[in-house]
């Protein structure tokens, strides 16, 4: 069989020409769209987790611009006022906790305590030792106060980005189809291949968004009921609060029920204190490694550490749109790396 001839050299450098100008391309638009990447992230995460709900829009507003509007509107109502009022309640609610606890122990409580029970002096001279506890409640109360200026400073481009994000949102359910064909036609995969990519897409989404949520309710539902039980102020917003950390991989609910158990000490209830600890270190943590392998773990078919650092490194490196990002990123490459392994096998069968 005579050989295929070769292309000419001159069109052989034009074909390495435009694949470097191609990435060199790709790498440029990295940089142009790396500002937007937290609402990029936000808007294709809201329009894969409300793509069912736009679907039956959709079929009731045949208009698609009406039907996106809509959809949108929906969305934000669902997800920006909650939000607002949480974050404005829980940034109060904290520095007053964080002032009421370095109020109590710049009073001496602490010191009442040790002096009640001599058993215990032992444990306050290491405190003391190790730890400058005024001084400490002093710093985190000022860390707060900074977190909630720089909140305030910031609040115009937040404001921006939540726009932009609805904005895309807004484009990513209307021309999602088209932009689906536009994928399939520029990536070098098969339809099954292309498909199958897709549905881990989603797959991963909807294991990191709602399997941690799921898991941030329960143990936001398990330590508000502790509050409710042991007599403590305002259970519902606490477990709220707790729910809300938990979603954080560095922070969890220890922030809110560790606090809350010094104050019972200060008070003197140390059943109380015991029980909020027990079950706030083995019920309330507990739930975690239990429940999250189950919900997000499984579903990305991936191991518990694996994910851990995806969700960790992704927020490290990419920010808050990292939750997002990372798992994504280690599911892609995973089945990228499959793929590619299975078309080098079927070329090396076939020769």
């Amino acid at each position: 069989m005579a050989k295929a001839p070769r292309p000419p050299r001159n069109r052989q450098l034009g074909r390495y020409a435009l694949a470097v100008a191609s990435i060199l391309g790709i790498v440029l638009c990295f940089f142009i769209a790396k500002p937007f990447l937290g609402a990029i992230t936000w808007a294709l995460t809201l329009a894969i987790l409300f793509s069912a709900l736009h679907a039956r829009i959709e079929k009731m507003v045949r208009h698609p611009n009406i039907a996106a509007l809509v959809s949108v509107a929906i969305v934000s109502v669902v997800i920006v006022v909650p939000a607002v009022f949480v974050v404005g309640r829980l940034m109060t609610e904290a520095a007053s906790g964080i002032a009421t606890l370095q109020a109590r122990v710049t009073d001496g409580d602490l010191q009442r305590l040790l002096d009640r029970y001599p058993f215990l002096a032992p444990l306050g001279e290491r405190i003391n030792r190790q730890f400058d506890l005024p001084s400490m409640m002093a710093s985190v109360a000022t860390w707060l106060s900074n977190i909630g200026a720089t909140f305030v400073r910031g609040s115009i481009l937040q404001v921006a980005e939540v726009f932009i994000t609805f904005y895309l949102l807004f484009y990513f359910l209307r021309d999602r189809q088209p932009a689906k064909t536009m994928i399939k036609a520029w990536l070098p995969l098969t339809p099954a291949e292309t498909d199958h990519l897709f549905s881990r897409v989603v797959d991963t989404v909807h294991a990191t968004v709602y399997g941690t949520l799921a898991v941030a309710a329960i143990q936001g539902t398990l330590g508000g009921l502790m509050f409710w039980i042991l007599g403590l102020p305002t259970p519902l917003l606490w477990g709220l609060v707790m729910g809300l950390l938990s979603i954080v991989p560095v922070l969890g609910a220890f922030v809110v029920w560790i606090p809350a158990t010094i104050l019972l000490l200060l008070d003197g209830s140390w059943v109380r204190a015991l029980i909020l600890a027990a079950w706030g270190g083995i019920v309330v943590g507990g739930i975690d490694n239990v429940l999250r392998p189950t919900f997000v773990g499984n579903r990305l078919r991936l191991h518990t550490i694996p994910t851990f650092i995806s969700i960790v490194g992704g927020i490290v490196l990419f920010g808050a749109p990292g939750f997002i990002l990372g798992p994504l990123a280690a599911t892609m490459t995973m089945l990228l790396v499959e793929f590619w392994t299975r078309q080098a096998a079927s070329s090396q069968a076939s020769t």
